[in-house]
């Protein structure tokens, strides 16, 4: 399977899951334009596993090094793949939350609150199990990331001062539906972390490689989707007689929302593999990063604070500023 050893790749695969990871929800904004976030989601999670087939059955079975994902399954245990499975699972239930939050509030908005959330959660989550770093500096980058929510939500404040009172009350429930996603993705990464080896070039017995990881992640994703779905549609975002049905939407569309998985997809992987030679705190810092790129296009592409008030767009820098900062203190003490 194809591994590095190089720092430098390492650490260019990180910076390829931060902008992948805060790029994907643009697919979703182009598919909801004319179709309901159901058909996208289905498709992403399509994409997800594709991406995952795709990576193992390359990537993951060429070459002489580590164990190739046939090999790899055949020797796991139990416990490993059951946690592979979990980490999906809970990812899908805390993601479909973060989309809905997003289709109502922004992506400018419910990205750096749900994702805000979901580094504070996971950042105590993982200290708990592996308590390393300076407890000083990490609660204070904590701190900060917790920060950039406020100011996150102060912005959306000031700009619904210009919305009528019912828009305003949507996206208030979007930005709620946000953080309950985030509550629950904080803890998917430290779940399938736990099913996978921590040497790439002599892999444990019993636990999986990144590859398989991926795919059984994956398998996860997909599994879980159909009752999660459901629960969405039925009561979260009821369904309406003129959306169109997952069969009738233009296939541009689905093409879209599958490439939203994939992108996703490629970023997890890069993670994995980034993060053994760059170091926990270089690829974690690098790809909570993605929330920065998120905001981003959501300001600059899709123009979701145009015609707000100057105050607004302050808050924004100011979130901006703490949220980097959060992540540096983070880094610098799990350096």
């Amino acid at each position: 399977m194809f591994i590095t050893t190089q720092p430098g790749v390492a650490i260019a695969l990180c910076l390829v899951t931060m902008v992948f990871w805060g790029s994907w929800a643009n697919a979703q904004k182009i598919v909801t334009k004319t179709a309901p976030l159901h058909v996208f989601y289905r498709d992403y999670v399509y994409g997800i596993l594709l991406a995952a087939l795709a990576i193992a059955f390359t990537l993951g079975s060429f070459g002489e090094k580590g164990r190739s994902v046939f090999a790899d399954i055949q020797q796991a245990d139990m416990r490993s793949i059951l946690l592979a499975l979990a980490g999906g699972i809970v990812f899908n239930t805390g993601n479909i939350l973060l989309t809905v939050g997003i289709s109502m509030a922004g992506i400018s908005i419910a990205m750096p609150v749900g994702t805000g959330l979901s580094l504070a959660i996971g950042l105590v989550a993982n200290y708990l199990a592996e308590p390393e770093g300076s407890i000083p500096l990490l609660a204070t980058g904590g701190g900060m990331v917790l920060l950039a929510m406020l100011f996150s939500s102060l912005a959306y404040r000031t700009k619904q001062e210009q919305e009528d009172s019912e828009a305003s009350s949507d996206n208030n429930r979007g930005i709620w539906i946000a953080l309950a996603g985030g509550a629950v993705a904080g803890f998917f990464f430290l779940i399938t972390s736990t099913s996978l080896v921590t040497d790439l070039t002599n892999p444990e017995a019993g636990l999986l490689t990144p590859y398989t990881g991926l795919v059984l992640f994956a398998l996860g994703v997909n599994l879980s989707n159909p009752l999660l779905e459901r629960l969405v549609r039925r009561f979260i975002l009821t369904d309406s007689d003129k959306q169109l049905t997952y069969r009738r939407t233009p296939l541009r569309e689905h093409l879209v929302g599958i490439a939203g998985g994939l992108i996703w997809g490629i970023g997890l992987i890069c993670l994995l593999l980034g993060a053994n030679q760059a170091g926990d705190a270089v690829s974690y810092g690098l790809s909570q990063g993605a929330t920065v790129v998120s905001v981003l296009w959501g300001l600059f592409i899709w123009r979701e604070f145009e015609g707000a008030p100057g105050r607004a767009n302050r808050y924004l820098w100011l979130m901006g500023i703490a949220y980097c900062l959060g992540l540096v203190l983070i880094v610098l003490a799990r350096a």
